[in-house]
C-alpha cells in the first residue's frame, strides 16, 4: 500500500460523495497509477446481477482521480484538476466486486511544466476494470485538465 493511499483516499472521499456512496475503496495510490475497488453489493446490481455500468463508470472515473491527485497534489493550490472527456467500453460481464486500475498517460513532469508556462495542460488517463479472476470487463479512457486559478 502507497503511503499516499490513506490521504488520497481521504480527499476524495471528502470531496467527491459519489465515491463515499458507493463504497469504493482506495486499495493503492501512486503518482504514476491507482487502484480502487467496487464492493459487490446488490443495491447496485443491473438487471444481470452485476455492478451497474454507472457504477463502473463512477469507479473508473474515481481511480483517474486519484491518480491524478496524488500525481498533482502539490499543485492543487495553483490549478484544479477537471475531467475534460471519458469514453467507456464495458468488454465482458462483470460479477462481484470490481477493481479498477488507472495511469497517468503522460509524464506528470511534462504536464507540469505546460502549467508553468501558463497553459491549461491537457492529459489522458486509461483505466482497466478486472473481475476478482483478473478479467477486464472494462476499459475508459479520460482527459484531465489542469485548469489555472485566478
Amino acid at each position: 500500500m502507497s503511503e499516499n493511499q490513506p490521504q488520497i483516499g481521504e480527499l476524495m472521499a471528502a470531496t467527491v460523495p459519489m465515491a463515499a456512496t458507493l463504497g469504493i475503496e482506495f486499495l493503492e495510490t501512486t503518482a504514476e497509477h491507482a487502484v480502487v475497488r467496487l464492493p459487490d453489493r446488490p443495491a447496485y446490481h443491473n438487471h444481470v446481477g452485476g455492478p451497474h455500468a454507472g457504477a463502473m463508470f463512477t469507479l473508473a472515473e474515481t481511480a483517474s482521480g486519484a491518480v491524478v491527485l496524488a500525481a498533482f497534489a502539490d499543485r492543487l493550490s495553483q490549478a484544479v484538476p477537471l475531467a475534460v472527456r471519458a469514453e467507456i467500453g464495458y468488454r465482458k460481464l462483470a460479477m462481484g466486486p470490481v477493481t479498477a486500475t488507472a495511469r497517468l498517460g503522460r509524464p506528470a513532469a511534462d504536464v507540469i511544466a505546460e502549467l508553468d508556462r501558463g497553459e491549461r495542460p491537457e492529459f489522458p488517463v486509461t483505466v482497466a476494470i478486472r473481475r476478482e479472476d483478473g478479467a477486464v470487463t472494462g476499459e475508459m479512457s479520460i482527459v484531465w485538465t489542469l485548469r489555472p486559478n485566478g
